[in-house]
């Protein structure tokens, strides 16, 4: 659906997903300052935890993916796991050399440096069903701490962003993994800051949930259809071309103070 010339529509805030992933390898130091350098105005990062306790930049659980690596994060210290390149090889070509999973603590140092950018911080549920939810949250809400204000936690799991809230976060948000009535009655619950979810699963012309929350809907790298979810409701949109979709004019690059 194109929306039609005639109607108004406010641009939605883009996320860059993983940071500029389509560019450069997800969840890295490189894939963010990409994104930061193309004036992307928010950040998403994924989290999971070494086997010493370090919170870490990587979205699976494995390393294989990423750094053709068959071993578990949660399996490897820090040292061993900055034994693997995760340059993404297989999707990206051998474009980058010494690419390493950065730590939380790297992430947050980049937020502090451009005060025009917030992150939201997706702490994975493989490394909370290892070490357990309190140990997860407790270490990321401490580490977050030098840039809490603009470092917003969500997961797919309830108990984890409402443990974050409780434990001081600016701002939590949901990851839905699924449309449902039962969802929604959850989200009721939770009341979160964000709701964030595949646009994929959203049926026909439904307008998303109103509620508390503002909504976060990826992956999409397509102008039109950003702003067609726009006009159902959505009032971010992550994506991991946040260069290509900030040229187009009509999607403003940067903050906006009223999200």
């Amino acid at each position: 659906m194109t929306v039609p010339k005639n109607v108004r529509v406010r641009p939605p805030a883009l996320i860059a997903h993983r940071g500029y992933a389509l560019r450069y390898p997800e969840n890295t130091l490189e894939s963010l300052r990409a994104a930061v350098r193309a004036g992307a105005g928010y950040i998403e990062f994924d989290v999971q935890m070494t086997a010493d306790g370090v919170p870490v930049l990587l979205h699976d659980a494995d390393l294989w993916r990423t750094g053709q690596d068959e071993r578990v994060v949660m399996d490897l210290t820090l040292d061993q796991l900055w034994e693997v390149e995760v340059t993404e090889t297989r999707r990206l070509g051998p474009r980058f050399f010494g690419v390493q999973a950065p730590t939380l603590d790297d992430a947050v140092a980049l937020v502090r440096e451009h005060r025009e950018i917030a992150a939201f911080v997706e702490i994975k549920r493989e490394s909370m069903r290892r070490f357990g939810v309190e140990t997860i949250v407790d270490k990321v809400m401490e580490t977050l701490a030098p840039a809490r204000d603009r470092c917003f936690v969500i997961s797919l799991d309830p108990e984890a962003i409402a443990l974050a809230r409780a434990r001081g976060a600016a701002a939590i948000g949901w990851v839905l993994s699924e449309w449902s009535e039962a969802a929604l009655q959850e989200a009721k619950r939770i009341q979160p800051d964000y709701l964030f979810g595949n646009y994929r699963m959203i049926p026909g012309d439904a307008q998303l949930w109103s509620g508390p929350w503002r909504w976060a809907l990826y992956e999409i790298v397509d102008v039109d259809l950003a702003l067609e979810l726009a006009t159902r409701g959505a009032r971010f949109i992550e994506t991991m071309a946040i260069a290509e979709m900030l040229a187009d004019r009509r999607l403003a690059p940067g903050r906006r103070a009223d999200d």
